[in-house]
């Protein structure tokens, strides 16, 4: 077989197996009712594409065969924040997940939100200050 055509066949099989999921910057912006300020929080998510197949033998196959990858966490560490001007009752800690490294794999509705949604604004009602993390 000709090389450049050998190549050309590399390349179609190389770009179906590979994954852009990976770790990306992301701000989540975090308030209390009973605390005075919003923090911006720089963090990473998990996010890109994952190969998947959609089957045309739907109604024969079980349901668990169904389920397409999604990008999700392989290694994650929590952080933790304190918000600014709360009350002396209110517990001004916030835990958040940090992205270490990322994978492609079936969704799990017990720990996961497997459904994409339009985006919802990410905003403060409350004055804003940045985190220092």
């Amino acid at each position: 077989m000709h090389p450049v055509i050998l190549m050309i066949l590399f390349g179609l099989t190389v770009e179906q197996t590979t994954s852009l999921c990976a770790p990306m910057e992301y701000i989540i912006h975090v308030e209390k009712r009973e605390c005075a300020y919003c923090l911006a929080i720089n963090t990473t998510i998990c996010a890109g594409y994952c190969m998947t197949r959609d089957s045309n033998g739907k109604k024969l196959l079980l349901q668990s065969a169904l389920s397409q990858n999604v990008c999700m966490y392989k290694d994650l560490v929590y952080q933790t924040v304190q918000i600014p001007g709360c009350s002396s009752h209110t517990v001004p800690f916030y835990s958040y997940p940090v992205a270490v490294s990322c994978k492609c794999g079936k969704c799990n509705t017990d720990y996961s939100d497997c459904v994409q949604e339009a985006i919802k604004a990410n905003y403060c009602t409350k004055p804003q200050k940045p985190s220092n993390m």
